[in-house]
């Protein structure tokens, strides 16, 4: 729900009591999001059945030029390189 800070705020005597609320929400009933599980939302995607489709991937192997920082893990080019740690290689990202 999105926020406006610079309107003016309702004193205390309009604003609603705690117990007025509960009741105003537990008349409403429950909202789909409460139903489904908050860290795991599902999405729709409008009617297309994509659980038959296969993806090609094609993974290359790390290049000459390339290296794999011991902090991200990520596989960076060597001009991002910032210095060699005892562990291995870390990008100018990891050092910062």
């Amino acid at each position: 729900m999105a926020t406006d800070y610079d309107a003016p705020r309702k004193s205390e005597e309009e604003a609603e009591s705690i117990e007025a609320l509960k009741e105003r929400g537990s008349a409403k009933g429950g909202s789909a999001i409460d139903s489904e599980d908050a860290d795991n939302p599902s999405f729709d995607l409008g009617g297309s059945d994509l659980s038959d489709v296969e993806l090609d991937v094609v993974v290359l192997p790390q290049q000459d030029d390339e290296f794999t920082c011991v902090s991200c893990f990520l596989v960076r080019h060597r001009s991002q390189l910032d210095h060699q740690s005892d562990l291995g290689p870390v990008c100018a990202e990891c050092s910062v």
